[in-house]
């Protein structure tokens, strides 16, 4: 008897073993994200939301740190017409670059028809205009 409950229980173990690692997976890729990869997905979201007429816009606001102990001094951003995004995290005094980060991941969803560079204060909020243009989505403004 012990051996067919273990065997009835066997496939009920397995589906939550299997669901338990695949929600560890899930939060664990959540937390590895970098804040380049984080602005980008804030890029894509935000992309949604952009009106489908010629010339329709929406701001993003970008909080920055935008995960816990990351990013906390000064930082600078790249948003490069080649569809690159970099972010170099400093230290308190802005003279060290102490983390950096890029993706090309927004690049699928908007256009960046110029080089965009940009020096923020601690905790400063990054503000993205996008515009519907030809019908694509670029980045307007960025400050």
């Amino acid at each position: 008897m012990a051996v067919i409950d273990t065997l009835l229980l066997l496939p009920m173990r397995t589906g939550i073993t299997v669901l338990a690692c695949g929600l560890s997976a899930l939060l664990l890729s959540a937390c590895l994200t970098d804040a380049a990869t984080r602005l980008a997905y804030d890029i894509e979201s935000a992309a949604g939301r952009v009106g489908r007429v010629e010339g329709a816009t929406y701001t993003l606001v970008h909080r920055v740190p935008s995960s816990a102990g990351e990013c906390e001094g000064p930082y600078q951003v790249q948003i490069d017409k080649v569809g690159a995004i970099i972010v170099w995290c400093k230290d308190p005094a802005g003279d060290a670059t102490i983390s950096s980060h890029s993706t090309s991941y927004h690049a699928r969803f908007v256009d960046t028809p110029e080089t965009r560079i940009l020096d923020k204060p601690a905790r400063e909020a990054l503000i993205i205009d996008l515009q519907r243009r030809g019908g694509r989505i670029v980045v307007a403004n960025a400050k």
